[in-house]
């Protein structure tokens, strides 16, 4: 379940930079229609997030904070590209999404259940 989870992360943000091109690019038809797929990725985000929550025997606050910066991540995600679509600043958007990220990198590596622990 993890690999899954951790493929549909980096499907999101592969499709999320795509979008990011499109959108600069003028290209809005097609921008539309990965962003539709975007949001697909994230009902199975959230399946996989929610199946690997339940799989901890204990739910530690910090799982808990794990899928709240998560699902912070998802939400600047979509506010993000609706801010490039009408060509509105994105700064402080951009800068919640590295602390996001980073906080979510740490999280994830710091739980037993991450890949990084065997």
């Amino acid at each position: 379940m993890i690999h899954g989870h951790i493929t549909a992360w980096i499907l999101a943000l592969i499709l999320f930079v795509v979008a990011l091109f499109l959108l600069k690019g003028g290209k809005e038809k097609g921008a539309k229609v990965v962003k539709m797929i975007l949001r697909v990725l994230y009902i199975a985000i959230l399946a996989t997030g929610v199946g690997l929550l339940f799989m901890v025997y204990k739910i530690d606050v910090w799982y808990v904070l794990k899928a709240v910066v998560g699902l912070w991540i998802i939400g600047l995600f979509e506010m993000i590209l609706s801010r490039v679509a009408n060509k509105r600043r994105t700064s402080v958007f951009w800068i919640q999404f590295v602390v996001a990220w980073v906080l979510v990198l740490y999280l994830g590596g710091r739980l037993p259940m991450s890949f990084l622990h065997p």
